[in-house]
């Protein structure tokens, strides 16, 4: 018996996740002859959320585990691929097509949607903090906003889209890291002294760990932090989670802290802000002194990526519904400008017309009559693909 309210492998494996239209259709199709009706969908976006202009693709990892071993052929842009949902002259952008009966994978529909919208949304999120963090540490604390069930997946999607590493066990090991935190402010209220509670966190780091104490607990975050570097003699750095009620301008406050630790000879001592931390505020937070950042809810919780699945092309005839783009088409990206063209399959490859690159192909056969035919990417890879684009964007 299940203990919580969480779908199993099998049960998404087998389409019990899916929506009930599906496995109607799929009878009507067979009372019909239409059981081998050969088909080709694409997985498009017709709007980015919150008025962005680029997102980061991902969740192919689980959507080719789902479609493998089913009669089907997938193409798809590589995990971490940057895109736009539309090209130059308006067409949407598909980021991937499924070919086959389809009968045969009809019922996937809504689980691979959620696998690619879910993630999609975490990591371009992580993404544009990855941009305005430049090179300061940016970690993952969103896990305790999701559920606990999907806690590697949230912190693979954070992990991919920029995050250095990731707070929660199964997380990290998910995606081959340490495990990176500080200490709760539980740790410091049972103690009900903040020195006390350093001394007991410093003699339980184990040896070559970093260590970063939590120092807002009681006082004035300045006279909490000094007790700290006065307490950890190996001391890594602090952490800031002033609580909004008690900030007033967290930019004044870490410019006052760095002050007071390069005052007394702690210059080596980093600065980390969390709680609460919008895109919006981290430059003034970097001017005023921050090292690194602690990101939770914004990440975790970010907006889902709103993919569509449509059929294109019956038995080779290319079809569509209103608002959609009848045909199989090919999805290239300039490499320099990270601009998109849309182009009929079998059309010739493109030059962007804004800096003459040729333009790449971005689809790739993933998946050939059930059998996978790319290598798995660890998340580590994929990361650095995305890092790479990163500084070629605008807005």
């Amino acid at each position: 018996m299940k203990s919580f309210f969480t779908a199993t492998d099998d049960e998404i494996r087998e389409g019990r996740t899916t929506d009930v239209y599906f496995t109607r259709t799929r009878k009507i199709l067979e009372k019909n002859g239409l059981k081998t009706l050969r088909v080709s969908a694409e997985i498009t976006s017709s709007e980015f959320p919150s008025a962005w202009r680029w997102g980061v693709f991902t969740g192919v990892e689980e959507a080719i585990r789902l479609l493998e071993g089913r009669p089907v052929d997938v193409y798809a842009a590589r995990e971490g691929t940057v895109f736009r949902t539309k090209s130059r002259n308006g067409v949407l952008v598909p980021m991937m097509y499924i070919e086959g009966a389809y009968y045969d994978f009809a019922l996937y529909e809504t689980p691979l949607l959620g696998f690619l919208c879910h993630s999609s949304g975490i990591s371009t999120v992580s993404a544009r903090y990855r941009r305005r963090c430049r090179d300061r540490s940016l970690l993952a604390f969103g896990i305790r906003r999701a559920h606990p069930a999907i806690a590697p997946m949230v912190d693979r999607a954070s992990f991919i889209g920029g995050c250095d590493s990731v707070s929660s066990i199964a997380g990290a090991k998910a995606i081959g890291v340490e495990p990176q935190g500080t200490m709760p402010h539980a740790s410091v209220l049972v103690f009900g002294d903040s020195g006390k509670a350093f001394r007991a966190y410093s003699e339980a780091v184990p040896e070559g760990e970093r260590k970063i104490a939590l120092a807002d607990t009681f006082s004035d975050e300045r006279c909490e932090v000094m007790l700290a570097a006065h307490t950890i003699g190996d001391l890594y750095g602090v952490r800031l989670d002033t609580p909004r009620s008690r900030r007033g301008s967290l930019p004044s406050i870490v410019s006052e802290i760095r002050w007071e630790l390069n005052l007394n000879g702690k210059r080596d001592v980093r600065i980390f802000v969390s709680g609460g931390i919008r895109e919006e505020d981290i430059d003034d937070l970097i001017a005023a002194g921050a090292d690194g950042f602690g990101v939770g809810t914004a990440i975790s919780n970010a907006p889902v990526i709103d993919y569509s699945m449509d059929i294109v092309e019956v038995e080779g005839r290319a079809i569509s519904k209103r608002g959609k783009f009848p045909g199989r088409k090919e999805t290239y990206r300039c490499p320099t400008c990270l601009e998109f063209d849309v182009e009929p399959r079998g059309a010739p490859v493109p030059v962007c017309p804004v800096c003459g690159s040729r333009e790449e192909a971005l689809l790739r056969k993933v998946i050939s009559g059930g059998k996978r035919v790319t290598a798995e990417e660890s998340p580590a890879e994929i990361r650095e693909y995305v890092l790479d684009q990163l500084p070629r964007l605008e807005g």
